[in-house]
């Protein structure tokens, strides 16, 4: 495909932009040389969604957008940006406005959410020694443990934070499901993919690291957005 579109990537609560390795190493594969993943600070939404604006200012466009857990509500309240072409979220939150990740949650509680414990400083943390267990059971013992031991904790207030408008009205969306994801609940998943009307639904058998544990199904599915991009 010529002209490949530039793909940003965003990462959700509990890692960082490393998150995205293999997902990134697949991508330059595939020949997508404009490649960026956004290290957000998880401190709250506007912080993050700011965070996200800057580098979509800063890269060439047009722009596929993607957003892991919620790395999702970051695209949805950011993804409004003229660059952004396309929004592709990967086992991850679409609120609509007026809803917050923590809100969306409530409703369908997670499989894990007793293994989410808050500090004295207001961050949330899995605790490590459920980590695998709970965000990611089928990556190998030793992939789980560093993504354990450099979890990157969220302040507990952004699971409140709301957003204003939603992206995925105005530009096309591709969503992917976790069948067996413990940190939000499958069915919490379809329900925001099915009322987005997105281009495609996927499922995976995969736990909530699906970005980690089937990078190659999630890059086809980048790459089903990125080809409308181009075509477009």
């Amino acid at each position: 495909m010529a002209d490949k579109p530039t793909v940003v990537l965003v990462h959700g609560f509990w890692g960082g932009a490393a998150h995205w390795g293999k997902v990134i190493v697949e991508l330059r594969k595939r020949g997508y040389d404009k490649l960026n993943a956004v290290e957000v600070p998880l401190t709250s939404l506007a912080d993050d969604a700011g965070r996200t604006r800057e580098m979509l200012d800063s890269v060439e466009g047009p722009i596929v957008l993607v957003g892991h857990s919620y790395g999702g509500a970051v695209i949805t309240e950011a993804g409004g940006h003229d660059k952004v072409q396309a929004l592709v979220y990967v086992a991850a939150f679409a609120p609509d406005a007026g809803e917050s990740p923590g809100g969306l949650s409530q409703a369908r509680p997670p499989a894990a959410f007793s293994t989410i414990a808050e500090d004295d400083n207001g961050y949330l943390w899995v605790k490590q020694e459920d980590f695998r267990e709970s965000f990611c059971q089928d990556l190998p013992e030793d992939e789980a443990l560093v993504m354990a031991v450099t979890q990157k904790a969220p302040k507990a207030s952004t699971f409140g934070d709301e957003i204003t408008d939603p992206a995925w009205k105005s530009k096309p969306s591709w969503y992917q499901v976790s069948t067996q994801d413990r940190m939000i609940d499958p069915d919490n998943e379809r329900q925001m993919a099915q009322r987005m009307q997105p281009r495609e639904i996927v499922e995976l058998d995969a736990s909530h690291a699906s970005l980690a544990s089937q990078p190659a199904a999630i890059c086809d599915l980048i790459d089903k957005a990125a080809q409308e991009v181009a075509g477009a």
